[in-house]
C-alpha cells in the first residue's frame, strides 16, 4: 500500500488527473461485463449465455483499447484512431442486434426479454460514450449520439420489435448516450485544461528566469556600452598620437588605464548587487509571483535592519523555493515566515506540495549553485544552516537559520 501511494503522490496533478480519467473509463468496460454478463447468462443458458457473454467481454475489451488509444490522440501521442472507432461502432452494432434477436427468437421468459433489452440498451449507451472520447467536433458527438438513437429505433422493427418499444429504447439510448458523451466530452475538455495550466505555470517560470537574466545583461551593456566606446576612441586617438610623435599620447593611455579599470569597478558593484539578493524586495516578489500562479502564499515578518550579507544569503533561499515551487511542485498553499531571536534569524518556507511530481522541497539538486547542495554553500559564507524535509502528509518545510549577534526577540506581520 506504501509503494501504491507513494507511485501515485509522485504523479504531478496532470498525470494524476489523465491517470483518473483512464481510470474511470477502463472502469466502465468492467461494469458493463459484471452488469449484464451473468443476467444474459442465467437467462438464457449455458450454451447461447456463454457466446453472449463472449459478445460481451469482445465489446468490453474494444471499448477500453479505445478510451486508451483516444485518450493517447488527445494528448497528441497518437493520430486520431478512426478505424477504431469505426470498428467498435461495427461490434457495438452488431452485439445489440443480436441482444434484440435473442430477445424476439430467442427462450420465452420475461428473464430472458430482461436480459436481452438490458444487453441492448448497456452496450448501445457505452458505445456511444466511448466513440464520442475519439472526436473533437461537438457536432460529431451529438450526431453520434442521436445516429445510435436512432439506430436503437430502428433496428427493432425487422425484428418485430414494436413500435412503442422502439421508441422507447431509443429514448433510453438517447438519454444514456447523450450522458455519456457529455462525461467523455467534458473529460477531455478538463485533462486539456490541466494539462495547458501546467504548461503555462512553466512557461511564466521560465520566463521570470529570462527577465532576470535581461535585466542583468541590461545593466552590464549600460555599464560597459559607454566605457568601451571611450576606450575605443582614446586608443585611436593615442595610436594616431603615437604615430606622429607626440608626448600627448602617454596621457590618453593613462586615461585609458582609468577608465578600464573604472569600469572593473562598476562591472563588480552590478555582479555583486546581483548576487547580494535582498530579502524585503524576495519575501515581496515571492507573495506576488505565488499569488498570481495561483497558490495562496502568506508571508509574516520583514528583513528590516539585517545584515546585507544576511539579508542576500536568505534571499537566495527565497528565490530559488519560489521558483522550484512553481516549476515542480504541485502546492496550493505556501508559507514563509522570517522571524529573529536569541541571535539568530530563522526563514522557513513551507508548501503542501510535496505530492507532486518532485518532492515539494521548492529546490532542486542540480549543480550550478542551485537545489539544496547551493542554498546550504550560500548559508554556510555566513555561518548558517539548512534543513529541509516532509513534516507532514503533503508537506514540506525548508527551515534556513543565520546567527546574528545582538539580535533581540522581535517578529513582524507583513
Amino acid at each position: 500500500m506504501s509503494k501504491a501511494g507513494g507511485w501515485w503522490r509522485r504523479k504531478s496533478t496532470p498525470a494524476k488527473v489523465e491517470t483518473y480519467t483512464r481510470g474511470s473509463f477502463h472502469s466502465f468496460a468492467v461494469i458493463e461485463v459484471l452488469a449484464v454478463g451473468p443476467p444474459i447468462a442465467g437467462a438464457v443458458g449455458s450454451e447461447l449465455g456463454g457466446w453472449l457473454v463472449l459478445m460481451v467481454c469482445a465489446h468490453a475489451a474494444v471499448c477500453a483499447l479505445t478510451v486508451s488509444r483516444a485518450l493517447d490522440w488527445v494528448r497528441g501521442r497518437r493520430e486520431q484512431p478512426v478505424r477504431l472507432l469505426w470498428t467498435l461502432g461495427a461490434v457495438t452494432a452488431a452485439v445489440g442486434v443480436t441482444a434484440l434477436a435473442v430477445s424476439e427468437y430467442g427462450p420465452y421468459g420475461d428473464d430472458v426479454d430482461s436480459a436481452a433489452g438490458g444487453l441492448f440498451g448497456v452496450v448501445l449507451i457505452y458505445g456511444a460514450g466511448i466513440v464520442a472520447l475519439g472526436m473533437r467536433s461537438r457536432r460529431r458527438v451529438c450526431a453520434t449520439v442521436g445516429g445510435f438513437a436512432a439506430g436503437a429505433g430502428l433496428v427493432g422493427f425487422p425484428l418485430g420489435m414494436p413500435a412503442p418499444a422502439a421508441l422507447i429504447s431509443a429514448l433510453a439510448v438517447l438519454v444514456g448516450g447523450g450522458f455519456m458523451a457529455f462525461s467523455a466530452v467534458f473529460s477531455v475538455w478538463l485533462l486539456k485544461a490541466v494539462f495547458e495550466l501546467d504548461e503555462a505555470r512553466e512557461t511564466r517560470a521560465r520566463l521570470a528566469v529570462a527577465e532576470e537574466r535581461l535585466r542583468f545583461g541590461r545593466d552590464l551593456h549600460d555599464v560597459m556600452g559607454r566605457n568601451l566606446a571611450v576606450i575605443a576612441l582614446k586608443s585611436e586617438l593615442a595610436v594616431q598620437l603615437a604615430r606622429r610623435g607626440r608626448p600627448e599620447a602617454v596621457e590618453q593611455m593613462i586615461e585609458v588605464q582609468r577608465i578600464a579599470q573604472e569600469s572593473q569597478r562598476e562591472v563588480r558593484d552590478v555582479v555583486r548587487g546581483y548576487r547580494e539578493a535582498d530579502l524585503g524586495v524576495e519575501l515581496a516578489g515571492a507573495q506576488g509571483v505565488l499569488t498570481a500562479a495561483g497558490i495562496e502564499c502568506e508571508v509574516t515578518g520583514e528583513a528590516a535592519g539585517l545584515p546585507a550579507e544576511v539579508q542576500s544569503a536568505l534571499a537566495w533561499v527565497v528565490r530559488e523555493a519560489t521558483t522550484n515551487v512553481l516549476r515542480h511542485g504541485d502546492a496550493a498553499r505556501c508559507v514563509v515566515g522570517v522571524l529573529v531571536t536569541e541571535g539568530r534569524v530563522v526563514l522557513t518556507v513551507e508548501n503542501d506540495g510535496a505530492g507532486g511530481a518532485s518532492d515539494g522541497s521548492g529546490t532542486s539538486d542540480g549543480g550550478g549553485g542551485s537545489g539544496l547542495a547551493g542554498l546550504r554553500e550560500r548559508l554556510a559564507a555566513v555561518d548558517g544552516t539548512l534543513e529541509a524535509g516532509r513534516v507532514g502528509e503533503g508537506r514540506f518545510r525548508l527551515v534556513a537559520e543565520v546567527p546574528l549577534a545582538g539580535a533581540g526577540v522581535r517578529e513582524v506581520t507583513v
